[in-house]
């Protein structure tokens, strides 16, 4: 019997069956950190992109998530400041890419398949990553927690991105409203898309811990946030990169706690 998107989000928002180990992508002279399941071989990979003020570390239960579900996660610390480039972050996305596709992570126990790559960030992170796949054919899928408008403007990258995406956005953000922001990025995107709405979420929703950025920023963790997102991140990069089609239920379905307000195919106009 086909599992309901209820069944599949109990599923994906516990952690998945396999050990987690973490790296460093400062070895190879970038800052930040890379996720990765402790073996395995041809395994997806994404690189994420951190949000305004946000370090990589305010990400790590969602990275060891994604990790336990076969998932390498590849985070750049760069561009960090208040005044971080985000075309900078982006090219140190595609970096972090050819990182997970260049060196044989785990003492040589684990690799990536280089036609199972993606993109993921919170925030600035977000519109970064639309920046990077907009400039990198090897990219198959990319999502957005709360994305933000950028400059170069991610909504114009958007126009030249042709792979699947999903948008997940808080109806609570006043940083980066649903409609001026994440929405406007996937109703330009060539692609197929989807925006999903976490009516409950505020813009730090989204990441862990405290940080002093809470004081100038909107929102702060939260769990209900973090159980949602995760899911469906998950299902997302499992069905579009590992080709894992079981968990597309969890993407295709409503479900509590989240609204659909745009789904479109490729080459349908938004």
């Amino acid at each position: 019997m086909a599992r309901t998107a209820k069944h599949l989000l109990n599923e994906l928002a516990l952690p998945g069956p396999h050990e987690v180990m973490r790296g460093d992508l400062a070895l190879v002279g970038v800052p930040g950190v890379v996720i990765t399941p402790a073996t395995g071989l041809g395994l997806p990979a994404i690189a994420f992109g951190h949000g305004w003020l946000q370090p990589p570390g305010r990400y790590h239960a969602l990275f060891r998530h994604l990790a336990s579900w076969g998932i390498v996660v590849a985070a750049p610390g760069t561009h960090a400041g208040p005044l971080g480039s985000h075309r900078l972050l982006a090219a140190d996305l595609r970096t972090a890419l050819d990182v997970c596709v260049g060196v044989r992570l785990g003492d040589g126990a684990i690799s990536v398949d280089e036609h199972r790559l993606g993109l993921a960030g919170h925030s600035t992170g977000g519109g970064s990553a639309v920046l990077a796949a907009a400039q990198d054919e090897r990219v198959r899928a990319v999502a957005t927690l709360a994305a933000a408008e950028t400059r170069p403007f991610a909504s114009e990258a958007a126009t030249r991105c042709h792979m699947p995406s999903l948008h997940v956005v808080g109806g609570r953000d006043v940083v980066a409203p649903q409609q001026g922001h994440g929405e406007l990025i996937a109703k330009a995107w060539a692609g197929p898309t989807q925006v999903r709405v976490l009516p409950k979420a505020s813009h730090l929703g989204f990441t862990e811990g405290w940080h002093w950025s809470g004081l100038l920023v909107q929102g702060k963790a939260e769990h209900g946030t973090h159980r949602l997102s995760r899911a469906l991140l998950t299902a997302f990069f499992l069905v579009e990169l590992a080709g894992r089609t079981e968990y597309r239920p969890l993407l295709d379905e409503e479900l509590k706690g989240t609204e659909t307000v745009l789904q479109t195919l490729a080459g349908q106009p938004a």
